[in-house]
């Protein structure tokens, strides 16, 4: 989508017009769903995350200051989107793993007479290689921003939203 089209779109948009909200869907729903697809591994989610991002765009589109291409914006919305997503899925996760656990010692304690050698430690997910995880996927991210438009769009075109380097 080039310029112009990306201005008609907002100012559009910006107006409420309803015509503009389903060509955003249009144009930029499925970039959004492959992109959350592609964090979230699970096609619901992708879904959800792609209706949020959509709906955070038509409200916030005012905010828009136009620094970048609108598909950069709406990239950046849908990153953090998923990410907080998965952060919150993460905490149910972490929440349902203890409950698991405590019953697990409960049903242990109940059947003392048939108790197994504890699981070894997990030690695959420890907290500073996530916290690692976590600062080169910020710095790479800060990185990527601070390019010029002109390598920034290709850089994201193909090494997070998958095109081949023709397409992007």
């Amino acid at each position: 989508m080039d310029r112009t089209q990306d201005r008609l779109l907002i100012a559009g948009l910006q107006r409420g017009d309803q015509a503009a909200v389903r060509q955003l869907a249009e144009l930029y729903g499925p970039r959004i769903h492959q992109l959350a697809m592609r964090h979230m591994k699970n096609r619901e989610d992708a879904e959800e995350v792609t209706q949020d991002v959509l709906m955070k765009v038509y409200r916030k589109i005012s905010a828009f200051r136009g620094d970048s291409a609108l598909s950069s914006w709406i990239y950046r919305i849908t990153f953090n989107t998923s990410m907080s997503r998965l952060r919150q899925h993460r905490g149910e996760r972490t929440a349902e793993q203890e409950r698991d656990r405590a019953l697990a010692v409960l049903e242990a304690s109940d059947d003392s007479a048939q108790r197994t050698p504890a699981d070894p430690a997990d030690w695959s997910h420890m907290p500073d290689e996530e916290l690692l995880r976590f600062e080169l996927r910020k710095a790479v991210e800060v990185a990527v921003l601070e390019l010029p438009e002109i390598y920034r769009e290709p850089v994201i075109l193909r090494d997070f939203e998958g095109l081949t380097t023709e397409e992007a």
